[in-house]
């Protein structure tokens, strides 16, 4: 998680989610044991997470988030030169989830923009700070 003043991603050239004002870019991974209640209990920290300028969160500052997929974040990178991402759990489970994460975070009242799942996408992000979170459900 990013916190960012300006933020898109592209597909095939064309913008599928913006940031229209200073807020939060969140990197998605989902593993094997991640669930529906993670992915939930993930939005809601995230979501009331106070990160942003005096110490507001999303949900104190209406800042938006712009969630985007990405299974890199699991990369097994201690053997050899070549990263596996076994960790990573299949797009058939993955993506549910990742949806479920944005909705989870919609519900709690979350100006939320996505990327496309699987896609190759182009992410600008300027960061503010820079601030970069790891967040582990």
């Amino acid at each position: 998680m990013q916190r960012a003043s300006q933020a898109s991603v592209e597909v095939d050239g064309a913008t599928v989610g913006r940031l229209p004002a200073p807020g939060l870019v969140v990197l998605v991974g989902v593993t094997h044991s991640d669930t529906a209640a993670v992915a939930a209990a993930l939005a809601r920290k995230i979501y009331h997470l106070r990160i942003l300028r005096d110490e507001k969160s999303c949900a104190d500052a209406g800042a938006p988030l712009l969630v985007i997929s990405q299974f890199t974040l699991y990369a097994e990178t201690r053997k050899g030169r070549r990263p596996t991402w076994q960790a990573a759990a299949p797009g058939p489970v993955a993506e549910p989830l990742v949806t479920a994460f944005a909705d989870a975070l919609r519900e709690l009242g979350g100006s939320v923009q996505t990327g496309v799942f699987g896609a190759d996408m182009q992410v600008m992000l300027v960061n503010d700070g820079p601030v970069t979170l790891i967040l582990d459900a």
